[in-house]
């Protein structure tokens, strides 16, 4: 599927092959994406002035803001990069690192500079970039990185080391970050600007109007006001439940079971885990509070046993885990 035929339904769909969960943050952004690239498209033909529509992903750490991102790329078939704002605050020249994130996108692209320019730049951790600074030791202030990063999602040129210049007036932009802190400014200022229904109105509407991220909750944070205007765009990921950790390792295309099934099937054995054990893993990967971060740590120090013994022991066809804490079992005909 292009970005010249792909609809937002499709789009959903699509992520839902690999991305568990959080069903309104996928509308948001197949809708984004979706409405980015028609007017794009547009704007080519000389029909549309181009004003693009940045995205703000808000979701804690592990929740599948980066995963989302390399979908969407995966599936418009358009280069894609990640950027860490912490990063570009840490550095002494701001600018050649947004050069070389330019560059990245270009490699990326195979050197094809029209499709670097209707790529996906993912820049990660924008809350940490408050105005004002954290008292934390920097090179370069927040309120510099948000105001440097302001150019090229605005559609400045990017001029790379060798000559070559990446428009980035086509170039989709999305933040992410945890903003912790930022329910407790909304609960504070929503309380008084509640949006109350009368007769006849749709109250579902109105109901996403007030649970709407709005641009002065993201002023009082920390982001600067022409920041926060070029990201016009909000999708919130909740935190992921037990059961959408269960669900991780198991549905995906891409899930750790089906991987790693699939690896001891080319050895000629058959992986069989209880379901059980996927609830345990889930249990400790909530107690660590980084998402899905921990899954794969946990899972493969379950199956490095397996993975260990199992070349050395031909006659095994099947390894059956009943418990995270209970040795596997080796089973040969």
């Amino acid at each position: 599927m292009t970005i010249q035929t792909a609809r937002p339904s499709e789009i959903v769909a699509y992520l839902d092959q690999y991305v568990i969960g959080q069903e309104e943050a996928k509308r948001v952004l197949a809708v984004a994406v979706y409405t980015h690239y028609r007017k794009l498209a547009l704007a080519r033909g000389g029909a549309l002035s181009m004003d693009k529509s940045n995205v703000l992903i808000i979701g804690p750490s592990g929740c599948g803001k980066t995963l989302l991102c390399e979908t969407l790329a995966r599936l418009l078939q358009v280069p894609f990069v990640t950027a860490d704002a912490t990063s570009l605050a840490q550095t002494r020249f701001v600018g050649e690192e947004i050069e070389a994130i330019m560059e990245r996108l270009m490699e990326k692209a195979g050197g094809q500079a029209e499709l670097a320019s209707q790529g996906i730049v993912f820049i990660d951790e924008v809350d940490k970039l408050k105005a004002g600074g954290d008292g934390q030791p920097r090179l370069v202030s927040g309120e510099s990185v948000q105001h440097a990063l302001l150019k090229i999602m605005e559609g400045a040129p990017v001029r790379l080391r060798d000559g070559r210049v990446v428009d980035t007036s086509g170039i989709l932009f999305i933040c992410g970050g945890a903003f912790v802190g930022l329910e407790q400014i909304m609960a504070r200022t929503h309380s008084f600007g509640y949006i109350g229904t009368a007769q006849g109105e749709d109250e579902g509407i109105l109901e996403r109007i007030n649970r709407r991220v709005k641009p002065t909750d993201l002023f009082e944070f920390g982001l600067i006001p022409e920041f926060t205007g070029r990201l016009p765009v909000v999708a919130r990921l909740r935190e992921l439940s037990k059961d959408m950790l269960v669900r991780i390792m198991v549905e995906p295309r891409q899930a750790l079971y089906r991987q790693f099934r699939e690896i001891l099937a080319r050895e000629g054995v058959e992986l069989k885990v209880a379901p059980a054990v996927f609830q345990q893993i889930a249990d400790i990967a909530h107690e660590y509070r980084t998402g899905a971060r921990s899954l794969r740590g946990i899972f493969e120090e379950m199956l490095n046993p397996v993975l260990f013994t199992v070349p050395d022991r031909p006659e095994v066809r099947q390894v059956v885990i009943r418990s995270l804490f209970e040795p596997p079992e080796f089973i040969a005909p």
